[in-house]
């Protein structure tokens, strides 16, 4: 139970990685705010977590739905031990196809949400002295992929946001890290041709696709006492892709 009556907020755990992730910790013993675009699924998530859980409707790209939601979970709970940002979104297309739009929606959930939500629970985290924040990267922030300029630009951000935090609060006992998956088994890739998916696994040494599971053991690790000496670190949970 690494994570007995610690505070745990996860962005985006209504479904996917996110979900995952916040069941397992809950299963160590942690307590839960869990937050989604998606009421429906994000209740029953929350109901799934148990009493110990809750859920709220949440905009990430909106600092004061953000900074509102953090002063409830510390109303609720008293303290904000993890903070995981995984709230992402892909809108791909090739760039002279590639809506502006989609540019700003996709660097306002994936990124802009990372820095909404760390710079509201940080304050917190700072008055303990003692935090953990993993940001949920990808492996295409350090090898591009095609078609997708706005999530690979969102993610590369997020992986020197990640490290630029690290150094500015190492010394207030937070932590701040970052986990990049590869080619993962959800939602977001199931819509993928199988032509698609074929040319993603003969890129991966280990020779199968990863699952919410595997992302969410090196989340937990990472907000863990194991890695208690780990900050400004980018963990890649891609099966070799990249190394």
């Amino acid at each position: 139970m690494r994570f007995n009556d610690k505070v745990v907020m996860v962005t985006g755990g209504a479904a996917g990685i996110g979900r995952v992730t916040a069941e397992a910790f809950a299963r160590e013993g942690a307590r839960l705010a869990i937050c989604d675009v998606n009421p429906e699924a994000g209740e029953a998530a929350a109901r799934a977590l148990g009493p110990a859980a809750s859920f709220e409707q949440v905009d990430v790209a909106s600092e004061e739905a953000v900074a509102a939601w953090a002063e409830r979970v510390v109303a609720r709970y008293s303290r904000i031990d993890v903070l995981v940002n995984n709230a992402g979104i892909t809108r791909d297309a090739l760039l002279l196809r590639l809506k502006a739009s989609d540019w700003d929606v996709v660097m306002a959930i994936n990124l802009k949400g990372a820095f909404l939500c760390t710079k509201a629970v940080v304050r917190h985290m700072a008055q303990q002295r003692a935090g953990r924040i993993v940001n949920v990267a990808s492996v295409v922030g350090v090898a591009v992929k095609i078609s997708q300029a706005n999530y690979v630009a969102s993610k590369a951000g997020l992986i020197g946001f990640t490290k630029t935090v690290a150094r500015e609060f190492a010394g207030r006992g937070i932590t701040v890290n970052a986990v990049a998956p590869g080619f993962i088994e959800t939602q977001m890739t199931a819509v993928l041709s199988d032509k698609i998916k074929q040319a993603f696994l003969a890129q991966i040494p280990l020779g199968r696709a990863g699952t919410p599971q595997d992302v969410a053991d090196a989340i937990l690790f990472l907000a863990s006492d194991q890695a208690a000496y780990l900050t400004g670190q980018v963990l890649h949970v891609s099966g070799g892709m990249y190394m």
